[in-house]
């Protein structure tokens, strides 16, 4: 093994939002600096980062600039132009992990879908969808409703469309203005995800977290999952063939089904940190950040093991408008034991945007997890977001 010291490489990042601020910062305690390629001035990530290159994320000048700076390059955010990140590595030498190949193929879900099906990890039917005529058949084969899902660009559940009956097939198609695929209704009990690391001889998988989504966008994860022992099995074999199918190292967010038979159906994979692993900062023994600049450097991974019960829940821009804005009524957090506030340095706030999460963790593993959501709601409901001018009293 190459002997590791301290100060250590540099990490160039494509993308400088939260988790580029969150790989920042976790990346400091290990004598790595991280430089940032983001197209917003004093990006998120900016405060913490040792710096910024403001530049879209398909420029290639921009790019250049970064893999000169850096040691290897990774990136955050799937906008990262594959095709640019591959032309940089191969002239500067600098290595990209997740390979950009990866990144190809997560940037059109039918693409991700067919290798995975073919490496016989267990997704929902699926198939191309050219025309309304296409939905139709879904619907007589799969039975209603179907989701019709946008090829490339949905992020968030944006480009995801559920079609309740073949009268609205071609309106969906419509609003989805591109390249589409369809998928059966998955009849789940939960949504869950998995955060996977893989390095070059060696993977580390989290506990499965169990993920609520209101109008698409996740608004609490909760470990550990309240599923079986027997269904968590199934979800850790199943990223571990995920993580089998993805070229390049670095974290992984794998997003699953569990139906109400206890089967596992992947629904998407995110080739970096991924919201639903924010729990792990303090509800792991290592976080996702941590486990991502281990990764993409092909340092040894740390330990995965759950500290203690967890709940995240996502603090979300509660405005109609975009707006300027600050929090508030931070009081009941900072009060309460086990409560961890994130705040993302977005200056402005936008009607369901992230803007930050809170984490609130178990005093003991005795603690009940419903107890622990329904408290984490009430922290997250005491929250306020107002217009920035106004002063904050005294």
């Amino acid at each position: 093994m190459t002997t590791l010291r301290t100060p250590g490489p540099t990490i160039g990042v494509v993308g400088g939002g939260q988790l580029g601020r969150m790989l920042a910062e976790a990346a400091a305690p290990l004598g790595v600096e991280v430089i940032v390629l983001d197209p917003t001035p004093d990006c998120p990530a900016a405060l913490v980062a040792r710096d910024q290159i403001v530049a879209e994320f398909d420029d290639e000048a921009g790019m250049r600039e970064l893999a000169a700076r850096s040691d290897i390059l990774t990136f955050e955010i799937e906008l990262a132009d594959q095709n640019v990140l591959e032309r940089v590595s191969e002239d500067s030498g600098t290595p990209v992990h997740p390979k950009p190949s990866t990144l190809e193929t997560i940037h059109d879900k039918l693409v991700q879908k067919r290798e995975l099906e073919e490496a016989e990890v267990p997704v929902p039917p699926f198939r191309d969808v050219s025309d309304a005529d296409d939905i139709r058949d879904a619907i007589d084969d799969y039975g209603g409703p179907v989701m019709l899902k946008a090829r490339t660009g949905g992020y968030d559940g944006r480009g995801n469309v559920p079609v309740e009956s073949k009268s609205e097939a071609e309106e969906a198609l419509e609003s989805v203005a591109g390249p589409a695929m369809v998928e059966s209704f998955v009849d789940f009990e939960r949504e869950v995800s998995v955060i996977a690391a893989k390095s070059d001889d060696e993977t580390a998988v989290f506990p499965i977290g169990e993920n609520v989504h209101v109008d698409e966008i996740l608004r609490e994860t909760i470990v550990p999952a309240r599923s079986s022992d027997a269904v968590e099995e199934r979800a850790r074999r199943v990223a571990e063939d995920v993580l089998e199918v993805m070229d390049g190292r670095g974290v992984y967010g794998i997003e699953l089904f569990e139906t109400t038979d206890g089967e596992i159906l992947l629904n998407e994979i995110a080739p970096r940190p991924h919201n639903s692993g924010h729990w792990t900062i303090e509800g792991a023994r290592s976080s996702q950040f941590e486990q991502h600049v281990r990764a993409v450097l092909g340092w040894p991974l740390a330990a995965t093991d759950l500290r203690s019960p967890t709940v995240m829940t996502n603090l979300l821009g509660d405005v109609e408008e975009s707006q300027d804005a600050q929090l508030r009524d931070l009081d009941r957090i900072l009060e309460t034991p086990g409560a961890h506030l994130h705040w993302y340095g977005k200056r402005e706030a936008r009607p369901l945007r992230k803007l930050g999460h809170l984490t609130l963790t178990a005093r003991d593993d005795a603690t009940d997890t419903e107890d622990l959501l329904e408290r984490a709601r009430e922290l997250e409901s005491a929250l306020t977001f107002v217009p920035a001018q106004e002063e904050i009293e005294s």
